[in-house]
């Protein structure tokens, strides 16, 4: 008899110690080095918030349309969007720190030889992840495209948000 009763709590402190992990966001980090991640696994039943693909706002209402002053270069729309991303978070409970997922698109920037500015992403990027502030890595796809909506966005990005 003792047997029979023994397996099962075994088996339901096997599973009561695991449990916590079953409904915890994964991150797979093999690479320390590495300012992103390699992959994120959401367990079922947790909410999570999906942006649309967020622009820059205007940095200078005053500069010309068209003009690089505007909306500024790839750093500083950087840095915009992922402010707007952040209060779009803050709307639904969430911060930066429950960022999983970041897709981006990088446009040619014509003062930059008409070539993406990857690195003016990378660097805005070092600001608000991976950092003492933020020490969350998100798994990421930065893609260079053609162009955006309008020649004035040289950056768009997405984000994928889990609560913990």
């Amino acid at each position: 008899m003792r047997k029979v009763i023994l397996l099962p709590l075994f088996w339901w402190l096997l599973v009561a110690c695991k449990q916590p992990s079953l409904h915890m966001v994964q991150r797979y980090d093999n690479n320390p080095a590495s300012p992103i991640l390699q992959g994120v696994e959401i367990p079922a039943g947790k909410r999570w918030i999906h942006t649309s693909g967020i622009v820059a706002a205007i940095a200078d209402s005053s500069a010309a349309p068209g003009s690089r002053q505007r909306f500024g270069d790839t750093y500083t729309q950087s840095i915009s969007i992922i402010k707007r991303i952040e209060g779009i978070l803050k709307q639904g409970g969430m911060s930066l720190s429950n960022v999983v997922f970041l897709r981006v698109y990088v446009a040619p920037d014509p003062q930059k030889g008409n070539q993406p500015d990857y690195n003016g992403w990378f660097e805005a990027y070092k600001l608000f992840f991976n950092n003492p502030q933020n020490p969350v890595k998100v798994a990421r796809s930065t893609l260079g495209v053609q162009s955006l909506v309008t020649p004035d966005y040289l950056i768009e990005i997405e984000a994928i948000a889990v609560e913990q």
